[in-house]
């Protein structure tokens, strides 16, 4: 059975660079898989904040995580750095579903690429809402 290669760095319009930890290895000598969930909440969450959309203690609207995935091309493992990219997969009218892709770094090819799903929602009655103009704006250009 053949798989769909993963992307190249070129797909992904966001960069942050991530430290592996000692702890993030597991019995198998690589990075747990677990782990990969961690960077991609963090990469996407700290884009939010840093692009003055997420409010984390008081912001309106909230995303909630309906759904994640990942397919994994190569370990990883402590002390390696990685190179974590981002891109928005689909703009949708309350939700943002977020491709990322997991470099070693300085790797043309990726070790693993993932998604998540946010379902943007009000922060009080949790029910979807459309995501605000101003967060379209700077949602399109990682499109």
């Amino acid at each position: 059975m053949s798989r769909e290669a993963l992307q190249g760095r070129d797909a992904y319009r966001a960069w942050r660079d991530v430290p592996t930890r000692w702890a993030d290895n597991d019995a198998y000598g690589h990075v747990n898989n677990t782990i990969y969930y961690t960077w991609f909440d963090t990469v996407v969450n700290a884009w939010l904040i840093e692009a003055g959309l997420l409010d984390v203690t008081a912001g309106d609207p909230i995303g909630l995580v309906v759904e994640t995935g990942c397919r994994y091309a190569r370990p990883l493992a402590f002390p390696e750095a990685v190179d974590v990219g981002l891109a928005v997969e689909r703009l949708g009218t309350s939700s943002v579903r977020y491709r990322l892709g997991v470099f070693a770094k300085g790797a043309n090819e990726a070790a693993a690429e993932g998604f998540f799903v946010h379902v943007y929602v009000d922060r009080e009655t949790r029910r979807p809402v459309p995501l605000p103009e101003a967060w379209r704006e700077k949602l399109t250009p990682l499109c």
